[in-house]
């Protein structure tokens, strides 16, 4: 696992994969950046709140960020599970988010999609920090860190299949 470090404006800009510079400059960043817990995240996500089906996601990788333009449709009123952490949401929770792929396969409008907690917070509910408003939470033996690893390869793993 690579640790979240704060991000600037600029470092969240430059590591967009499959937005285009347009794209890039005009999206809306988190405005609470500074106030952001980075300790708790393994992923900064959020929605763009001008453009409200439009999300973010930007990743540790090696030596770099990735950072993922999402489009989402928010899931329907039964339990669903989220494609990253696992957790299971009731009432819209859980959202289907599609990326533009990137390069030449993403220009010819192929997509990827995983369901995903409607709020990004995937972190959050892997280390307990934030639990589901509605249902049961799913129950399993598994320990704050394997969870946090398995959510960080679920992640890796949607990354590479947008990178093709």
């Amino acid at each position: 696992m690579i640790p979240l470090q704060p991000l600037s404006d600029a470092d969240i800009r430059s590591s967009f994969i499959n937005a285009s510079k347009g794209d890039v400059k005009r999206m809306t960043l988190p405005p609470d950046l500074a106030a952001t817990k980075w300790d708790d995240l393994d992923f900064l996500g959020w929605t763009d709140p001008k453009v409200p089906n439009r999300s973010y996601i930007v990743a540790p990788e090696a030596e770099s960020l990735v950072g993922i333009m999402l489009r989402s449709t928010v899931g329907g009123r039964r339990t669903q599970m989220c494609g990253i952490c696992l957790t299971t949401h009731t009432g819209g929770g859980v959202s289907l988010f599609s990326a533009r792929k990137a390069g030449v396969a993403g220009r010819d409008g192929n997509t990827v999609g995983m369901y995903m907690c409607t709020d990004l917070m995937c972190s959050l509910y892997a280390r307990g920090k934030k639990i589901p408003t509605l249902g049961n939470r799913y129950r399993e033996e598994l320990q704050v860190d394997d969870k946090v690893g398995r959510l960080v390869e679920n992640l890796a793993a949607f990354i590479a299949n947008i990178r093709g």
